[in-house]
This record gives C-alpha cells, sequence and structure tokens, in this order.
C-alpha cells in the first residue's frame, strides 16, 4: 500500500487541503494553526462557503483558494482583493489546487465529487492523506495506480483505517489473519425497525460519539459509511474480503484492530477525536502533539462489542455484495446512497429508504464493468438518475 520511508524534511511540510472548511478540513488546519513551523499552506477548497473559506485562506497565507461552486467566484475574488491570494472556481479550479506543488494533499472533499482532484495528486506524486472513503470505492484500482505511477505515499485518515495502518506488519503480510474494523453503531444501534423509520434527519446526524459533517453522519446511523470502509480496507491493506471483519464497539475507543496467525490482536485506542488520525497523517512517519482529550482508564470501565444486525442496517449486507461483485457495482452503491442521503437530509424521504433505495438501484443497473474513470463517472451519473427516480417514487407513494 505505501512505502515505510523515513522523514527527510527539514523544512516545513507543504500542504494543500481539498474540503478546508469540512470537519476534516477545519481539523487539519487547527493542528496546522497550533505548529505553524512545521507546515505551510498552498491551496484550500471548499464547496460554496466563500466567507469561511476566504478566512481561512487569510489565516494561513494559501497561495491560493478555490470555490467548487462557478457562482461563487465574484464573491470570494472579492473577499480576497488586496490579499495577493489568488482565486479560482469550479472544476478547473479544483484540478489547479490539487495540481499546485505541494508535499502533501489532504483529499477531504465529501463524496464523488472529490475523486479527480485526488487522482490529480495522486499522479503528480504527493503524498495522499486520504480522507475521502469515495475515492477508493468507486476507483480503488485507478487511484492505486496512479498512487505508483505518481510515487506518493497513500495515508488514511478514517480513524478506523488508520488505526489499522498504525499497527499493520506491511514487511510480513503473510503474518495477518484478519483485520478488525470497529463501528460505533450509530445513533440508532438500539433501535427497532419501527423506530428508525420514524427517525429524522436531525436525529440521524446526533451521532453519540463523534462529531462530523451532515452526510458522513447519516452514514453513520445507516452503517453505509460502515459498509463503505469495508470497500476501503480492501483497497488500502493486502487482505482479501474475507478477511475483513466488523465488530460493533459502541464506545469507539479501540478504533480498529489487526489479527495475526498467532492468535495476537494488535488494536490502536485513542478518544473519538479526529485530529489524532489527522496528526498521524500528516505528520507521518513521524508523530506530532495534538490537543485531544487523553485516555483516562481509570474512567474507560468498560469496552463492548457486539456483532452487527445486517437486518436493521442491510447497508453492511448492501456494501459486501458489492465488494464481492466488483467492477462498477461499489460505484452505484455510493451513488445511490449519496442520492438517498441528500433526499433524507431535505426530509424528502424517510430513514430507510435510504439503504432501500440503494438495493433497488444496484439491482436495476446489476453488474458493470468499469476501466477507466470516464467509465466510473458516466455509471456514478446513471446510477444517481436512477437513484432520483426511486426517491421520486417514495415521495409519491
Amino acid at each position: 500500500m505505501t512505502d515505510q520511508r523515513k522523514s527527510t524534511h527539514t523544512q516545513p511540510k507543504s500542504l494543500s487541503i481539498l474540503g478546508s472548511t469540512g470537519s476534516v478540513g477545519c481539523s487539519t488546519l487547527d493542528l496546522v494553526g497550533r505548529q505553524p513551523e512545521q507546515f505551510t499552506i498552498r491551496a484550500l477548497t471548499a464547496n460554496s462557503n466563500v466567507e469561511q473559506l476566504a478566512a481561512q485562506a487569510k489565516a494561513h497565507s494559501a497561495e491560493l483558494a478555490v470555490v467548487a461552486d462557478d457562482s461563487s467566484y465574484d464573491a470570494l475574488k472579492a473577499a480576497l482583493s488586496g490579499t495577493g491570494i489568488r482565486a479560482a472556481a469550479g472544476v478547473e479550479g479544483l484540478a489547479e489546487a490539487a495540481a499546485l506543488q505541494s508535499d502533501m494533499v489532504m483529499a477531504a472533499i465529501v463524496g464523488a465529487a472529490g475523486l479527480t482532484p485526488t487522482l490529480i495528486a495522486a499522479e503528480r506524486g504527493a503524498d495522499v492523506a486520504l480522507a475521502n472513503k469515495e475515492c477508493l470505492v468507486c476507483s480503488g484500482d485507478i487511484l492505486l495506480d496512479a498512487m505508483k505511477r505518481g510515487g506518493g505515499a497513500l495515508l488514511p485518515v478514517d480513524s478506523e483505517h488508520n488505526a489499522i495502518f498504525q499497527v499493520f506488519d506491511f514487511e510480513k503480510p503473510e503474518g495477518i489473519e484478519k483485520i478488525i474494523l470497529t463501528a460505533s453503531g450509530g445513533p440508532f444501534r438500539a433501535a427497532s425497525l419501527a423506530e428508525m423509520k420514524q427517525m429524522t434527519p436531525k436525529q440521524a446526524v446526533a451521532h453519540p460519539n463523534w462529531s462530523m459533517g451532515a452526510k458522513i453522519s447519516v452514514d453513520s446511523a445507516t452503517m453505509m459509511n460502515k459498509g463503505l470502509e469495508l470497500i476501503e480496507a480492501f483497497h488500502l491493506f493486502p487482505v482479501t474480503g474475507d478477511q475483513i471483519e466488523i465488530v460493533v464497539h459502541p464506545q469507539s475507543v479501540i478504533h480498529s484492530m489487526v489479527g495475526y496467525v498467532d492468535g495476537s490482536v494488535l488494536a490502536q485506542l485513542g478518544s473519538p477525536d479526529m485530529r489524532t488520525p489527522i496528526a498521524y497523517a500528516l505528520a507521518w512517519p513521524e508523530r506530532m502533539n495534538a490537543p485531544v482529550p487523553r485516555l483516562d482508564f481509570s474512567v474507560v470501565t468498560s469496552l463492548t462489542f457486539e456483532q452487527p444486525d445486517t437486518v436493521r442496517f442491510p447497508a453492511l449486507r448492501l456494501a459486501r455484495e458489492a465488494l464481492n461483485a466488483g467492477g462498477g457495482v461499489p460505484t452505484v452503491l455510493n451513488a445511490a446512497n449519496e442520492v438517498g442521503v441528500a433526499h433524507f437530509l431535505k426530509s424528502k424521504i424517510g430513514f430507510l429508504d435510504i439503504s432501500a433505495i440503494v438495493e433497488e438501484c444496484m439491482q436495476r443497473i446489476g453488474e458493470t464493468k468499469v476501466d477507466s474513470i470516464e467509465a466510473i463517472k458516466e455509471l456514478d451519473a446513471t446510477a444517481r438518475r436512477v437513484a432520483e427516480t426511486l426517491a421520486a417514487e417514495c415521495v409519491a407513494a
């Protein structure tokens, strides 16, 4: 997956953040701001939050600020007037930010929109700190090939994959028996199907342990987030799908584990604060101080585990089916889920409709081969059209 090279950085590490106004982007800048001598910011991008993006760019003396929403370009340019910071917008702007020379790119754009700029960063040889799991879900082999050609390191930022990365013996992978992804179970872990049917967006985004964006919080509530992470883990680590186990661990203290053939299980533990895996990725292969709450084992009185319920959380089953099918099926899964979550957050469909839309979309489209980024984008668009139709049918029903 990655080389295990030692650090040669004697100068500040240059960094571009794709998705700087999101949860991961803000946490990254929080860490950078605490140790400014170790980092320089090259480019920052956001979807449409011009005010926050401009403030971040000024505070960190970025060279380039990009807003994905073309219509917000004039506002961004005005906000940066007189600062010397260049403004750009749209798909071309995101590509420019990814291509701008920097040691590392934090890929934190949510959803399939992050695919192309992440590939650009990979191709030019940047170390990629990957917080966008959809890149691997939709185009795992393509991204890995791009990373190989570019020569940079691919560093997982998701807390679960970052945990595995920290305890996985890449030099002797034959000693690995399995990897164990832990899942919090989300806010509806103990809810019945009847209760889940009535859940609102406000209830779905109220995660018991983690502070995240709305989309990923809903994914956590459906457990699609864990399903996507299952596919992500398959691409990140040299294991088969059958070697990836999911265990519900409500306390979110153990962030994931690796089981070895001699019976040993190595785990990474920590407080549920994304700044820990982000700090590990930023400083890799070294470590840096992170202002996260330290684990107090006198307070952590119990660590419990449960098997996931794929009846109440069918997204887990669907994700494993997509992984086993391969080809374009994971792309369909992801696109349909994004559409379903967006409609749910607007209160247009019910909570259980999200997974139902995903399953029906997968069945209607079936197995499809994809061998290029263009094919993935075309399939993604097709899946979104089908999912939109299915969502409209939910509203009409």
